[in-house]
């Protein structure tokens, strides 16, 4: 059996670097905000290009607290992707904003940003975009679009650690949020995410609000949240960010094998030469989907869906979230997420793109 996933495998090779970093936290006595949590903030501001980073309990609350960090009024509008993954409107729903939704490009998956404009009313302060499957979205025209109507910049990285766009790391264009779920390139043991930004006061907004809304212990300035990155976990990823580029690579060189094996009646992703893609998610297309994955793990073979239900079509956002979005549909109808685990072999990858070209429905 090719597994989709097998976390026990992808961590392996740190096993007793994690064991060593545990017992240091035990016997630090330290369990909260320590010095695992600083150290990480730094490395990861490091690799970000960034300035500054806050560690944060998860990729939603990083969502959650940059936007509540704005003092946008109630009501005010973030521009989001029809076809993104449901904690980034989850998100703006819970600071009190509207998602707007705009489609995608067909072909990058990304929001489309020549539909972006249309959508902006004077109520809108923000773009929301998200560097979906690892593949960074076309900043250059979107940062044109912000500076124009005078928007702030929220980029959802939580599957594009180490992405680039024209040589520019995910999360340097705006504020960027990043999600640590195990599954993530740079995946903790447990949940975990970040903001990465760079002005000071924002940032220092930012570290009240996860922390109960206090800088001084016991005096609270603003209502805030609990939302700390997890010392222990932070000492396991500033290992696992020792070998991010190393994850990267292998996963690019998964891919590669695939664009140049798998028959060309399956839509692949793009290839850019303004974008270094980090392959989260390898996501194919083929209108036969449900078909093919059932064929894929007759063969021995799992696979995923990301994500099989359009925000607008989530029941508990038909509400909030009006309109058609036929774009976002018909990805979501069609997409099919292959195995590209650190843990995969080229063989692997080789042998799927072997099954995928014998389907007879192909």
């Amino acid at each position: 059996m090719i597994k989709y996933e097998d976390l026990k495998q992808v961590n392996r090779i740190l096993f007793r670097r994690y064991e060593e970093s545990f017992r240091n936290f035990l016997e630090s006595g330290w369990y909260i905000l320590g010095n695992n949590v600083s150290s990480f903030e730094e490395a990861f501001a490091a690799f970000c290009t960034t300035k500054e980073c806050v560690g944060v309990a998860s990729g939603l609350d990083a969502l959650t607290l940059a936007i509540d960090a704005f003092d946008f009024e109630q009501g005010n509008e973030i521009i989001v992707p029809s076809n993104t993954y449901i904690a980034t409107i989850l998100a703006i729903v819970r600071s009190g904003m509207k998602p707007v939704l705009v489609e995608p490009d067909i072909h990058s998956y990304n929001i489309d940003p020549s539909k972006i404009e249309e959508k902006i009313t004077d109520k809108t302060r923000a773009i929301l975009v998200v560097h979906l499957y690892g593949k960074m979205c076309d900043m250059d025209s979107i940062t044109a679009i912000a500076d124009q109507y005078k928007l702030k910049i929220i980029e959802d990285c939580a599957q594009a650690h180490g992405a680039m766009y024209k040589g520019k790391k995910a999360g340097s264009f705006g504020v960027g949020c990043f999600s640590f779920y195990p599954t993530k390139n740079l995946g903790a043991l447990g949940d975990g995410g970040a903001i990465v930004a760079e002005d000071e006061t924002y940032v220092q907004k930012l570290k009240s609000l996860r922390n109960y809304g206090s800088t001084k212990k016991y005096y609270n300035d603003e209502i805030g949240y609990n939302s700390r990155l997890d010392e222990l976990q932070a000492g396991f990823l500033s290992i696992k960010l020792e070998i991010l580029d190393e994850i990267t690579q292998h996963k690019r060189d998964l891919a590669q094998v695939y664009m140049q094996n798998l028959d060309n009646r399956v839509i692949k992703p793009i290839c850019e030469d303004d974008y270094f893609d980090v392959y989260h998610i390898f996501n194919i297309r083929h209108s036969k989907r449900d078909a093919l994955q059932k064929y894929l793990l007759d063969n021995n073979i799992e696979t995923q869906i990301h994500y099989p239900v359009a925000p607008h079509e989530q029941k508990a956002y038909r509400s909030i979230l009006d309109g058609d979005y036929p774009i976002s549909k018909a990805i979501h109808d069609t997409t099919l997420s292959l195995p590209i685990s650190y843990f995969h072999t080229k063989e692997d990858v080789h042998r799927v793109c072997e099954v995928i070209n014998d389907w007879e429905y192909l």
